[in-house]
């Protein structure tokens, strides 16, 4: 029998949720099974790019819906071609792998250098990672993170991530062996409170990897699909990865991930890798109308916009309540509250029918549609000005 009413007791406690249940969605806002509504500003951790249930996106699912979900992965379906090379036609790579989660792109770029390092480097399998960085929860991933959270669980590990500093070239060379294959991040890390890398540190990294022959590997779950101003975050430093991933936005939604490669790393033989679901038409036709409508100009020069409007908003009312700083690029931001109160604010907003995310304890995280609108953008300011005044933390100086 399928209830009636939705019940929290059948589901697998792994996180602390609030007790509703959404069940619809348009644009900037979802509506719970009470009927209230929510401004989103998370985005289901910036996988929504175009917002909830865009019309062009249910349009293009529903059609190849009705033509071919997946032949399976032994066999080609146009979908995936034609997204396989609106992305290297956008992009600096050459070939693409799909997937369905950004952890198990991650993990494909993993495999994918140390066979790489096999081939080409006498065996050398070690990837250099960052401190405060997040690739996922496979186990893979979670030890290439320097999630200190993941420190404890699942162990062992897997071996060979040594971690550098967080824009500390010189932490990085100081790692560089002779089983060095790769450097791999994030160029926003976005769990840690969304603290980017320089574009001057980026390019550093660039050079230092190709002076040791190493492998340098974006991962752009987060940042990538227009978040921050350009289609992929490593455009705004004028470098080239060799690898990059991406994930969440990709999809507008549903799941669907990618990773990239240039030519001269794509060394994968057959059977190296795979996946049932990988590359299904399904999700390809969705990242089809996603990219399609990312991917232009005008859509961009918006995103870059509205960023730089959220960003001063944001800025002001740190200003008038006597917070921190504002972190962030495009619409992928971060405001320090120089205190431990976010997830009190976050339940604040959310009985106020805006939703607002804390990666820290001192930290929100902002990740809205890219479509939303300044008049959006101005309501979640109220609402959280609001909410900072009726806490306590209100320390007018302005």
């Amino acid at each position: 029998m399928i209830p009636l009413t939705p019940s929290f007791d059948a589901l697998m406690e792994i996180t602390a949720r609030p007790p509703i249940a959404f069940v619809r969605g348009k644009g900037s806002y979802l509506w719970d099974d009470t009927g209230k509504r929510y401004l989103d500003f998370i985005q289901g951790w910036a996988v929504n790019c175009l917002g909830h249930s865009p019309r062009l996106l249910a349009e293009a699912i529903s059609a190849q819906a009705k033509r071919l979900i997946t032949p399976s992965p032994a066999f080609h379906n146009d979908a995936s071609l034609k997204l396989a090379e609106a992305l290297t036609d956008l992009s600096c790579f050459d070939r693409v792998f799909f997937a369905n989660s950004g952890a198990e792109a991650n993990e494909g770029a993993i495999k994918l250098a140390r066979k790489y390092g096999s081939l080409h480097k006498k065996g050398a399998y070690e990837i250099i990672t960052f401190e405060g960085g997040f690739h996922g929860r496979t186990l893979a991933t979670m030890s290439a993170s320097g999630k200190k959270a993941f420190e404890p669980l699942f162990e062992p590990k897997v071996s060979g991530f040594p971690k550098a500093r967080w824009n500390d070239l010189a932490s990085v060379e100081e790692l560089i062996t002779d089983s060095s294959i790769a450097v791999m991040l994030e160029p926003i890390q976005g769990e840690a409170g969304v603290w980017p890398a320089s574009d001057q540190f980026l390019r550093d990294l660039r050079a230092l990897t190709s002076a040791h022959g190493l492998l340098l590997i974006f991962d752009e779950i987060q940042t990538g699909i227009g978040r921050t101003g350009r289609l992929f975050h490593y455009e705004h430093t004028g470098i080239a990865p060799d690898i990059m991933t991406l994930g969440k936005g990709i999809g507008g939604g549903v799941p669907l991930a990618a990773l990239l490669a240039t030519e001269a790393v794509s060394c994968f033989a057959h059977g190296d890798q795979g996946g049932t679901f990988n590359g299904n038409a399904l999700m390809c036709a969705a990242g089809l109308a996603v990219i399609e409508q990312v991917a232009a100009p005008a859509f961009l020069k918006a995103v870059v916009e509205n960023g730089l409007y959220l960003e001063s908003e944001l800025q002001r009312l740190s200003a008038r309540h006597g917070l921190g700083e504002v972190r962030g690029r495009g619409l992928l931001l971060a405001l320090d509250l120089r205190m431990p109160i976010a997830p009190s604010i976050v339940a604040a907003a959310l009985d106020a029918g805006v939703l607002l995310n804390a990666p820290r304890h001192d930290t929100l995280r902002f990740m809205p549609a890219l479509n939303v609108t300044r008049q959006q953008i101005d309501l979640m300011v109220d609402c959280l000005d609001a909410v900072l005044a009726k806490a306590g933390v209100a320390r007018r100086v302005a």
